[in-house]
């Protein structure tokens, strides 16, 4: 209240002095209207004021007096500031003004003041009276119509009084008055020229006194900084200039002393001062030039300059205006003071000249002009010259338009229309002459400038560049308005120049001073553009405007405002999807309306598509569109999603999503270029936001562009080919992401001429006309580009780009040595090799380079450094060859160099870049002998032959390029690739070197060597298990090798032994003392590291930087937070730990600004791997990542913690951080060494907080429980101790449950089931009765019985460990079990265990009766337990849903259970988990629900269809296919069962989700279509059919709604436990569908004639399948399904996972159970024909008679050992293993190469033990292929299953394919290692997870196999004979009813022993339960075995 009233009393206090004023003025009139104050607004009472002023003096003066007159004047100017400031008595600027017009009553006033007698108007009323107009002016806001004509004759009447006090008075208000103009707005230049007009004619007074005073007023009128703006600044030097000539001293020595001081003011020296307004004072000097010598004489002497300097410098500015007066005298003066003859000047300023002349304006004035020139050209040329004004003005065309152009940007209009007469002008000089009367019609501006439009643009940016030259601002802002007019000129067409335009607008819209004036043409360029061409400039406009938002003017913002505007609301619709590129614009609260309607546009959009769209933009090559999509993905994931980021990276595999974002994040991370530092710290935020997550359960997508010119551009479509891949790859990226224009230029330049040499012309886009000459060949290649390619390349087509390239110098070789950087030899060797090109195809695609290559951006060059090496290679000049020999050893050499000067950037660098040439060159050398051979075979036939010298020049390549690579010593190549980290390579030629030793038989001492280079290798690329494979090859590990082994497994405390033992040798190694520290760090021993450090650094201080690191961690982890500051402020270090610390001390002394700067830095820092790395180095990256990961983890702890215990929410808001804590861990690699520092790093963080509170320390308690877990998991039993004793300390409730697990890990079993009941006895969770009861006093009990608590896992883990211990009464375990449910009954594990323990009890039981009366009700609790579990969680899903199904159907069919009263409970409970569960979760087993189609109870198929039912009409499109099998089955009920239930479906659809009743209908179509295309007959020899013939009915079912039956389209994913059921999408949702068949259908050679064809996915790839007739394809179904099982179980072991193990599958389609489809794998080939290639290079035979009778021999053979003797000698030794040879000839890159040889050792293992378990035979080496993209091994033909092979004509005696060959493909560790391993891995998988595999074969027991009805036909026959030889009785020995249930269950019961681990390979040996590694070594022995091998069928091929 008291401020309002202060506030009423100081406006009456206002009002009160306003009304004095007032009335001081207007005496002797008073104002009674000011009385009544109430009912006057304040700016109505200003303005009554004002207007009681004027009013006022339509009458006489009052007082006339010299004295009254003056007190008036005063008063007259204290009242704009009583109005606006009474309460401050200074009068200064302000930008706040009220709209007042105080001139009005000013100036009526003024003049009857100014008009008096002498003695009235002194001199001292006239000054009162220009002060009082100077503060009049200075309060003035309003444009006041002709009153400033008025102030402006005032003003100058006073600056031409007698006394010199008015004449400075009145010069002060001209100061105002330019302000006042320049306030106003746009266009001071045209309101200011009057002022200056009328200044000169004052100049032109012969009174130096004048002159004087207005030169003064002129220097106040610069120096006045607020108005000093470039045009006000620039005409008053230019008239200070003009004074200079005067022969008055007073005057030029006045004019000459300010513009001194205006030198000094703005910090510039005189030339400096001056040359921004050249354009003016140049001209006005010159043209002088013989009139007043003086002139240019005085200002030169200003300037310091040289007149004749000054003349030729301002030529450019001086000639137009000479020529344009035909000024002979002065144009003869400056060609004589520049020693240049006329004709000369003018052309070398033609473009000028005459676009001055052609602007003249005046009736012939441009004509006079021009011949005026043309005259004077022929004049002053020696011979006779035929010049006319076309020729003339032809020759400088283009820059003569520009210059035109420019001048559309001038702020005066008739500037601007005088140009565009100018522009017709030109246009009818150009017109060719004609001989008739009639001229050509004129054309439009438009279309006369068209051609040349993309020219003009490039001399635009070229000035904008100063590529002519420096130019200035305002210049600047004429040129980028003049696009404005231009593009509103040229309309619709200006699309053709639209990315230049673009890349213009970009450059300029972050220079300040520009800002405005480019948003103004940028808005021009939007509304000009067609909508069609709109759409890529979309996203960059938006991305910019946000982007500089906060530096926009109020006039730029309003410009932004409108241009998105116009793109979102006024064309959002039309623009359809280009919309997506729009940036999120909430941070910009003026563009809200903008937003809302962009909103309405994206309202269907769930986070995924959100997520996807900030992708799809992240991935833009424009830098500030990148830069925008990184800031929002970090708000999307920080703010946004949160929840939807964090359950993207959970569960076993993550969502693909996952891989995209890393992708897009080590992308960004990874450009190169300008600008890209910012680009790089978002990156590493947004990464450090995700996390480290585990690169084991996610999978980067990789593209190849690789492209090979295999015939050195000798054919014509090759060169097309490669001359596309650059445009579409190299360029079109470099083109778009620049900001550089001129290096655009040479881009646009480069495209330009390979669209050329591509034959491309603009007629391919041309609407009409012109295109009809184009050849489909051409139109064909057009068309194959990329939409965004064509849109970038579309306006090149008519470009006219040149290139002035000079001729490079001679080069000294080798390069490398004389360049300082990488960035030097690389550009300068590529410049060298593009003049080094032979033959015109070649020469013409490289030297468009010339210019591109010579940029800063290195990205082109590097590029294409491989083809032109490779080019100038195979072209064969032997000097060349010896230059790129001697630079490739050079570079080597110096990386192996101690003593080389090379930085480590240049050194590395370079080295990759040479190890890019060789893989490129290997690549050639590899591929182009099967070429070669290719070629060879066509000239025989004469169809497409290459010809003879081609063939030859090949060869003689061939033998070149040989040459090459043998002078590369393999030695210096391994060990130049160990220096610079290129691990792989390193590998892949020590191993070449072992082969070469093992050939010559080299002695084992020569080999160890190399032997410890791999293991080191090994080590460097963590991968232990090739160092397990090394180290079974050394005989005596040395210490070292010992030490890489302990490391690489965990084995700290070994590891720290064995360095021990290395510093008692060597107390004073650096290295050895590192090493016992990093065990110690890796032990966590933090305070023996802290002693151990400073117990070095005492003896050697002089290592403070190698230890820095290590010891302020060591400090940092014993929280000694003053010595890690000391530590921090004496080292520079920029080791991780420190940078980390640096974080966590700004954190600490919660400096906000600091915090800000340290995490800046940090970032910086810790993610520089990444780019070293490269952008596909993620697992090489990893611990960078992780660092990221713990920076961000330490800012988030902070803000969270300091907030809640601001805010008082710490139990809130620490839970909602736990449980993000907790999932960002869970999604890390799951080692020790990962997430160990983690926690560590957490618990730090935590603790920085002062507070003690109970919340905080719960977390860290928590944190230790898991640092104590994943030790234990890791097998650091000391560790895990350690950080259960630190728990304690926090009494976490939990602790005593990890306390009894690491004594079960220790193997005390009995020992930990104790210690837990005695823990849980002390808590008061175990009573004397055992009935559970918790003490909630101890234990803190969740509230509701739902998730897991710590009695109810006590309980469960109690329960379970008496049932493993096998010593408890089972009702005692039962107890144990029901204490663990009741505690949490919806936890989903205790569900199962308590289920599987009752059916365990069923299984048990022995008898027939037993199971009847005993085991139902153990079953109906199996059944109930799971069907909980089942609906609590997914953890177990696939032992639980095909248990379940057994138990039911089984007993469904089983004539007395399934009348027993319990099953109709089971029943019961079945129909009520049918509805409830979520139908994904039945899916999982469809299959084998699909199979008991059948079921013969009526009561249980009325469940099982309507179970079948709901999976098909929830999830149609995948259920559909696996149901087909039961449609279409040949067994009548299975069929008709089918049908009912499909016909069902279609009666009660309700078409929920989707057209139901349509895919129903479509999906028999399709089936019934296929039928008949697998069933077809067709006539031998006939190998094409045309499906659009031959099967028009399928061909036209296409497109269809049906996916495309792909195995991962098919299969359904669980939900993960992060994720709730409702959110969980089973399948991937843009699964490919039926786009069209291709009319190919190809018929196979086999007898059954299966057919293969092709169709296009709606994801536009082709897929393809063969269908198989006369064949089951239910088993290769079944086992694709038990594939995927194993997949599953093998991406949830994080030991299986991280060694990637995977079976490779493939979609089966069972269309009945004769015939079905098989996807076609594709980049496949089987190993027989690739092992022949190789036996025929060395030219042995395949087969031989000889080999036939060494088999036949064999076979008679008695013993094994003389059959491996036979074997080993006339077969193996014929063969020598070569498969070794195909993994370094199909990936001759180093990384591919150990990617490839990994994939196949492991999938081959994986796969041996899978077909061992199955029984699979005939692994013939036709049967397993190879991925020739990957490597891995993929199993085909399953018809040999179940052992089946044991009973061929010739047994089989291996259990898999292990021949020399397949050894010989793991490389030169054989099976040991990486194979063995894997072998180990997946065998204890397998067998962990029995149960589920064997429900999974389950299906096979109720779909029996038509192999198995066959064999029941068969035994029934023989029953049948062996009845009737026994005359016919009953013999109850033989039953004629064959069970075929019983024949699937005998071929079953062997895998379920192989599950077990029982197995024997012998007679003798008695079949007992093996372990792992035994069983493994087992069936290596035996399939290694050559007395098993020579026993094979030779057709086998057991020597391959």
């Amino acid at each position: 209240m008291s401020a309002s009233v202060e506030a009423q009393s100081a406006n009456a206090a206002w009002r009160m002095l306003v009304r004095t004023n007032v009335e001081a003025i207007i005496a002797p009139q008073v104002v009674d209207w000011m009385d009544d104050e109430g009912s006057f607004s304040d700016a109505r009472y200003m303005a009554r004021a004002l207007q009681e002023v004027e009013q006022r003096y339509q009458r006489s003066l009052y007082n006339i007096t010299a004295k009254g007159r003056k007190t008036l004047a005063r008063e007259l100017g204290r009242l704009p500031c009583t109005l606006v400031h009474s309460e401050n008595p200074e009068c200064l600027l302000s930008s706040s003004k009220p709209p007042l017009d105080t001139i009005g009553p000013f100036l009526a006033v003024a003049i009857p003041l100014l008009d008096g007698a002498v003695d009235e108007v002194t001199p001292r009323v006239r000054k009162a009276v220009f002060s009082s107009l100077t503060l009049t002016l200075r309060h003035h806001v309003l444009e006041s119509g002709g009153k400033l004509e008025r102030v402006t004759e005032l003003i100058m009447r006073g600056m031409k009084d007698k006394d010199r006090s008015v004449r400075l008075a009145a010069g002060q208000s001209l100061v105002e008055l330019a302000r006042l103009h320049q306030n106003l707005g746009s266009g001071v230049l045209r309101r200011t020229e009057p002022l200056f007009a009328t200044m000169f004619r004052i100049f032109e007074t012969t009174d130096d006194i004048i002159r004087e005073t207005s030169i003064v007023t002129l220097g106040r009128l610069g120096r006045s900084v607020q108005i000093a703006m470039p045009e006000v600044l620039g005409q008053v030097i230019y008239c200070l200039i003009s004074q200079l000539g005067q022969r008055s001293p007073l005057v030029k020595g006045t004019a000459h002393t300010q513009l001194r001081g205006l030198a000094d003011l703005y910090k510039k020296t005189p030339y400096a001062l001056v040359s921004p307004y050249m354009t003016q004072v140049a001209p006005f000097l010159v043209s002088r030039l013989c009139t007043q010598p003086m002139l240019l004489a005085e200002s030169c002497r200003f300037l310091s300059l040289r007149p004749d300097s000054f003349v030729s410098a301002t030529l450019p500015h001086t000639l137009p205006q000479l020529f344009g007066a035909c000024n002979v005298k002065v144009l003869e003066a400056v060609a004589s003071e520049t020693k240049e003859r006329i004709s000369q000047l003018f052309l070398m300023y033609s473009h000028q000249i005459l676009a001055y002349a052609f602007r003249l304006q005046g009736p012939g004035a441009s004509n006079k002009v021009l011949n005026f020139i043309v005259t004077l050209l022929k004049e002053g040329t020696q011979q006779a010259l035929d010049l006319d004004l076309s020729s003339l003005v032809g020759s400088c065309k283009l820059p003569l338009l520009a210059e035109l152009i420019t001048v559309f940007g001038n702020e005066d209009p008739d500037q601007a229309d005088y140009a565009k007469q100018a522009l017709k002008k030109v246009e009818r000089a150009l017109r060719p002459q004609t001989t008739s009367s009639r001229s050509p019609p004129t054309q439009s501006l438009s279309a006369f400038l068209k051609p040349h439009m993309l020219g003009i643009i490039t001399v635009l940016n070229d000035q904008l560049q100063d590529v002519y030259g420096k130019r200035t601002l305002q210049s600047k802002k004429t040129i980028i308005r003049s696009l404005g007019v231009f593009i509103k000129e040229m309309g619709s067409a200006i699309a053709t120049a639209a990315p230049q335009i673009m890349a213009t607008l970009q450059t300029m819209l972050v220079i300040p001073q520009l800002t405005d004036v480019t948003l103004q043409s940028w808005r021009e360029f939007l509304t000009t553009l067609d909508v069609q061409d709109l759409g890529p400039y979309v996203g960059p406009t938006s991305a910019s405007f946000v982007t500089y938002w906060p530096t926009f003017s109020l006039t730029g913002k309003e410009d932004a405002k409108a241009c998105l505007d116009y793109l979102i609301c006024d064309m959002g619709v039309k623009l359809g999807a280009s919309l997506d590129d729009v940036v999120d614009l909430t941070s910009v609260s003026q563009l809200a309306a903008a937003q809302r309607t962009l909103a309405t546009y994206r309202q269907t959009w769930v986070p995924r598509d959100k997520l996807e769209n900030i992708l799809n933009r992240s991935a833009s090559e424009n830098l500030t569109v990148c830069m925008q999509a990184l800031q929002e993905l970090r708000s999307f994931m920080i703010v946004d999603e949160p929840k939807f980021t964090r359950s993207l990276a959970s569960g076993d595999v993550f969502d693909p999503l996952v891989g995209r974002i890393v992708d897009t994040l080590f992308t960004a991370a990874c450009r190169d270029g300008e600008g890209t530092d910012s680009l790089r710290t978002h990156a590493f935020e947004c990464i450090g936001i995700l996390g480290a997550v585990d690169p084991d359960r996610f999978e980067i997508s990789t593209s190849d562009t690789r492209m090979v010119v295999w015939e050195n551009f000798v054919d014509e479509s090759e060169s097309f080919a490669f001359v596309l891949h650059l445009i579409g790859d190299v360029l079109v990226g470099a083109f778009r992401s620049t900001s550089d224009i001129k290096y655009q230029s040479h881009l646009a330049y480069a495209i330009q001429e390979l669209l050329r040499f591509c034959k491309f012309s603009p007629g391919l886009i041309a609407t009409h006309g012109s295109s009809a000459s184009i050849s489909l060949k051409v139109r064909l290649r057009w068309t194959s580009l990329p939409k965004h390619v064509l849109e970038t390349i579309s306006p090149l087509l008519s470009s006219r780009f040149t290139l002035d390239a000079g001729t490079p110098g001679p080069v000294e070789h080798p390069v490398y040595p004389s360049m300082e950087t990488y960035r030097d030899w690389l550009q300068i060797w590529t410049s060298h090799l593009l003049a080094r090109t032979s033959g015109d195809r070649a020469t013409t695609i490289f030297n468009v380079f010339s210019a591109v290559v010579r940029n800063r951006d290195v990205g082109v060059a590097r590029h294409l450094l491989p083809h032109l090496v490779l080019h100038v290679l195979v072209s064969g000049n032997e000097d060349d060859v010896s230059n790129i020999r001697n630079e490739l050893l050079v570079v080597l050499e110096d990386q192996v160099d101690v003593d080389s000067h090379s930085t480590s950037d240049k050194k590395l660098l370079s080295a990759q870049t040479v190890f890019v040439l060789l893989d490129h060159i290997g690549y050639w050398r590899s591929v182009i002998p099967h070429k070669l051979a290719k070629w060879r075979e066509m000239s025989k036939d004469k169809s497409g032959a290459k010809s003879t010298r081609q063939i030859a020049d090949t060869e003689r390549a061939v033998v070149i390029v040989d040459s090459l690579l043998s002078n590369i010593d393999q030695n210096l190549m391994a060990k130049a690739a160990l220096q610079c980290k290129a691990y792989a390579r390193s590998l892949m030629n020590f191993e070449r070197q072992i082969l070469t030793l093992r050939e010559r038989k080299a002695k084992e001492s020569e080999i160890h060597e190399y032997y410890e280079r791999l293991h080191e290798i090994y080590a460097h690329l963590d991968e232990p298990d090739g160092m397990e494979g090394i180290s079974t090859l050394i005989l005596s590990p040395s210490l070292e090798h010992q030490i890489r082994q302990h490391e690489s497994t965990g084995r700290w405390t070994s590891a720290q032994s064995c360095w021990e033992v290395r510093l008692q040798s060597s107390p004073d190694n650096l290295e050895f003392h590192l090493g016992m520290i990093r065990c110690l760090r890796n032990l966590g021993h933090y305070d023996t590291l802290r002693t151990h450090v400073k117990g070095i650094l005492t003896r050697n201080p002089g290592w403070q930087s190698h230890l820095v690191g290590f010891h302020v961690e060591s400090e940092l982890m014993v929280g000694n937070w003053d010595e890690v500051d000391n530590l921090i402020q004496h080292c520079g270090s920029d080791a991780s730990s420190v940078l980390i610390a640096c974080v966590l001390l700004a954190l600490r002394a919660g400096d906000v600004s600091a915090v800000s700067e340290a995490l800046s830095t940090a970032r910086a820092s810790l993610g520089s791997p990444i780019v070293a790395a490269g952008p596909r180095s993620y697992r090489r990256s990893y611990e960078a990542v992780l660092d990221l990961h713990l920076v961000h983890e330490l800012e988030t702890i902070h803000r969270v913690v300091s907030a809640s215990l601001r805010e008082g929410r710490a139990a809130d808001n620490l839970g909602i951080l736990s449980s993000e804590l907790s999932s960002r861990l869970n999604s890390t690699l799951p080692t020790f060494r990962t997430q160990e520092p983690i926690l560590s790093m957490r618990r730090i963080a935590f603790a920085l907080t002062s507070a003690n509170s109970r919340e905080i320390r719960d977390v860290i308690g928590e944190s230790w429980l898991a640092t104590a877990q994943i030790a234990r998991k890791a097998g650091h039993w000391q560790t895990a101790y350690s950080a259960m004793l630190q728990a304690q300390q926090y009494t976490i409730a939990s602790c005593f449950l990890e306390s009894a697990r690491l004594v079960k890990a220790n193997g005390e079993h009995l020992r930990a089931l104790q210690e837990l009941e005695n823990h849980m006895r002390l808590a008061g969770m175990l009573s004397d009765a055992q009935k559970g009861a918790a003490n909630n006093d101890i234990i803190d009990l969740t509230n509701d019985n739902t998730g897991p608590n710590v009695v109810s896992k006590a309980q469960l883990l109690r329960a379970r460990w008496m049932y493993e211990a096998d010593r408890y009464e089972p009702t005692n375990v039962l107890n144990a079990f029901q204490s663990a449910v009741k505690s949490a009954d919806r936890w989903e594990s205790a569900q199962f265990y308590t289920g599987r323990f009752y059916d365990d009890a069923y299984k048990g039981l022995r008898t027939e009766r037993d199971r009847i009366d005993r085991g139902m009700k153990m079953s109906l609790h199996t059944v109930r337990a799971y069907i909980r579990a089942i609906r609590f969680g997914s953890k177990f899903i696939y032992q639980t849903v095909p248990r379940l199904l057994t138990l039911w159907l089984d007993m469904g069919e089983h004539s007395e259970m399934s009348k027993h009263r319990n099953y109709e409970y089971m029943n019961a409970e079945i129909e009520k988990a049918i509805k409830s569960i979520p139908v994904c979760k039945w899916y999982t087993a469809f299959p084998q629900i699909v199979s008991r189609v059948g079921h013969n109870n009526d009561v249980v198929y009325t469940l099982l269809s309507q179970l079948m039912a709901r999976v098909i009409h929830e999830y149609p499109k995948q259920s559909l296919w696996l149901f087909v099998s039961a449609v279409k089955s040949t067994k009548t009920q299975r069929s008709r069962r089918g049908r009912e239930i499909l016909n069902r479906l279609q009666a009660s659809s309700t078409d929920r989700k989707g057209d139901l009743t349509t895919l129903i209908d479509q999906s028999q179509q399709m089936v019934e279509q296929l039928l008949e295309l697998c069933i077809r007959g067709v006539p031998e020899g006939k190998r094409l059919l045309n499906m659009q013939k031959e099967f028009p009915g399928l061909y036209r079912l296409a497109p269809s709604q049906l996916i495309i039956p792909l195995q991962d389209s098919l299969t359904a994913s669980v939900p993960p436990a992060s994720v709730a059921d409702s959110a969980h999408q089973p399948f991937p949702p843009n699964a490919p569908t039926f786009d069209s068949f291709l009319d190919e259908v190809e018929v196979m050679k086999s007898l059954a004639r299966p057919k293969k064809i092709a169709l296009k996915g709606s994801d536009g790839q082709i897929y393809m399948f063969l269908g198989k007739p006369k064949d089951d394809l239910r088993k290769d179904a079944r086992l694709m399904d038990f594939n995927m099982i194993i997949n599953k179980l093998l991406k949830a072991n994080s030991e299986s996972r991280r060694r990637q193990l995977y079976v490779r599958t493939y979609g089966v389609v069972t269309l009945n159970e004769e015939c079905g489809f098989i996807q076609w794998v594709p980049n496949t080939a089987p190993i027989r024909p690739i092992l022949n290639g190789y036996y025929d290079r060395l030219g042995v035979k395949g087969w031989t008679s000889e080999m036939g009778a060494v088999f036949a021999h064999i076979k008679n053979t008695s013993t094994d050992k003389e059959a491996a003797a036979k074997f080993e000698e006339h077969i193996l030794t014929k063969f020598p293993p070569m498969f070794h040879n195909w993994f370094l000839e199909q990936f001759p890159e180093p990384t591919a190469w150990l990617s490839a040889r990994l994939a196949y050792s492991r999938t081959a293992a994986v796969m041996s033990m899978v077909g061992f378990i199955i029984g699979l035979g005939d692994r013939h080496s036709e049967n397993i292929l190879l991925d020739t993209t990957t490597g891995s091994v993929v199993h085909v033909d399953f018809n040999c299953l179940f052992e089946k092979g044991k009973q061929l004509e010739t047994p089989e005696r291996v259990p898999f394919r292990l021949t020399q060959n397949i050894v010989d493909g793991f490389g030169i560790t054989g099976v040991e290692g990486v194979f063995r391993i894997a072998c180990e891995v997946t065998m204890q998988l397998l067998r962990d997870n029995k149960d589920t595999l064997m429900s999974v074969l389950d299906a096979f027991i109720h779909d029996p196999l038509v192999e198995w009805e066959d064999e029941k036909r068969k035994k029934e026959r023989e029953t049948s004979r062996r009845n009737k030889a026994g005359g016919g009785r009953d013999v109850n020995a033989t039953r004629a009813n064959i069970d075929l249930r019983k024949l699937a269950l005998d071929a079953l019961n062997p895998i379920a022993k192989k599950l077990n681990g029982i197995y024997t390979n012998s007679r003798e040996r008695p079949e007992k339960e093996t372990s792992t590694s035994n069983l493994v070594e087992m069936l290596i022995r035996e399939a290694s075995d050559n007395a098993n091998l020579a026993r094979m069928y030779p057709g086998w091929g057991p020597w391959h």
